[in-house]
């Protein structure tokens, strides 16, 4: 005779259970929803920037297609892919331009589409992108929601790709891609995945200098980690294995360069013949000021500020000190750049941390307002986007 089903008790009567076998796969996708929900909120708004970008084009008879992937940074990376390194431009003004000033992993995997697909490198760049950047809002949703919970996690989401900037996560730039592993390597350092993190801080690494906030992070969480007395010997063994392998990808580039260039810091001299060296904010502090020093002096204070205050913030709702870390990292080098100065908005599209305390202030309101804000948001980033991409541009 057959066994009967597995009962239990409810509501003082008997009750046949699920099938045990099922029930990890529905409590995966159970858990799985908002991670959806956000990588598909996250999808919406990008289309929809896309569509505004296209009927802004229209207008202005430009191509969507050229403005996303044949543009300024964009064309350095097919240059890279298509002839390695050995790719110069002389600047009017007599300066030396070196593709070397470019990171190679994005390059790198060009190629690697263009060769698996036959797409052509302008279309693998802008595949590469949109994968990447889908990955990256379920690498960011993962990472509020664990501080923070589902609801935080899918308005950073929706935010994140609401940036006034945020059409450049659809372009065929490296910031999508930096930011999908700079969120999954932050979120592995607060699972205490060391050796994955820092697999992937070196994968960030080799994709911008900026992945070295990354490594900066993954040490942070190893120090708070052992400080509190956590973990055991294989523990502290995969630690410090993951903090030695973070800064590879980055240190490794850098050294070819000066390699290449006969000089140990030689990327810092391509950084300046692009005039992109670092002058802690001063150039652009004079530039948003018209070159007054005492007003630069008060616009730099101003900026500095506007950057502490979200980092504030963001350690009074507890926010883990490793993305406190990662994000005052990337602002401090973005804001601090001397040169291209219409650039920086870009440069801080990765510090997505800085949206977490306006994600968990809405993520408190009423759903009402909450989604009425986000809309708004959309609305106007879409719009800015088309026009901005279609103008001057992200150089």
């Amino acid at each position: 005779m057959p066994a009967a089903a597995p009962t239990t008790r409810e509501h003082g009567g008997d009750r046949p259970t699920a099938d045990p076998a099922r029930r990890p796969l529905r409590a995966h996708l159970r858990a799985g929803g908002p991670a959806l929900l956000a990588v598909a909120l996250f999808l919406c708004v990008r289309v929809f920037s896309l569509a505004a970008l296209a009927v802004r084009a229209a207008a202005t008879d430009k191509s969507p297609r050229v403005l996303l992937s044949e543009r300024w940074d964009s064309l350095w990376y097919a240059r890279v892919a298509e002839h390695g390194y050995a790719f110069t431009v002389n600047a009017p003004d007599g300066r030396s331009l070196s593709s070397m000033a470019f990171f190679p992993l994005l390059p790198w995997l060009e190629r690697g589409t263009r060769t698996v697909t036959g797409l052509s490198l302008p279309a693998a760049g802008l595949l590469v992108g949109a994968l990447s950047s889908a990955l990256a809002a379920w690498a960011v949703f993962l990472v509020v929601r664990h501080s923070y919970g589902d609801r935080a996690g899918v308005v950073c989401v929706v935010l994140w790709a609401a940036v006034p900037v945020g059409i450049v996560q659809s372009m065929a730039y490296s910031e999508a891609l930096f930011t999908a592993l700079a969120a999954c390597g932050l979120l592995c350092a607060l699972r205490e995945r060391w050796m994955t993190a820092g697999i992937l801080a070196s994968l960030a690494g080799l994709t911008r200098p900026v992945g070295l906030a990354v490594t900066a992070a993954l040490f942070l969480a190893v120090w708070l980690h052992h400080r509190a007395g956590a973990g055991g010997s294989r523990d502290r063994i995969r630690a410090v294995l993951g903090c030695l392998v973070a800064p590879v990808g980055a240190v490794a580039y850098i050294l070819w360069v000066g390699a290449r260039r006969g000089r140990l810091l030689g990327y810092l001299d391509v950084q300046d013949e692009w005039g992109n060296g670092f002058d802690g904010g001063w150039a652009f502090a004079r530039f948003l000021t018209g070159g007054s020093a005492a007003l630069a002096v008060l616009a730099l204070l101003g900026m500095l500020l506007l950057a502490y205050w979200p980092h504030h913030i963001g350690a009074k709702q507890h926010q883990p000190p490793p993305l406190i870390a990662y994000s005052a990292l990337v602002t401090l080098l973005a804001v601090g750049a001397s040169g291209y100065f219409g650039s920086k908005p870009r440069l801080l599209l990765p510090a997505f941390p800085l949206l977490i305390p306006l994600a968990v202030l809405l993520a408190r309101r009423r759903p009402a307002l909450t989604w009425s804000a986000l809309t708004t948001l959309t609305v106007a980033s879409a719009v800015y986007g088309a026009y901005w991409l279609t103008g001057s541009g992200p150089p």
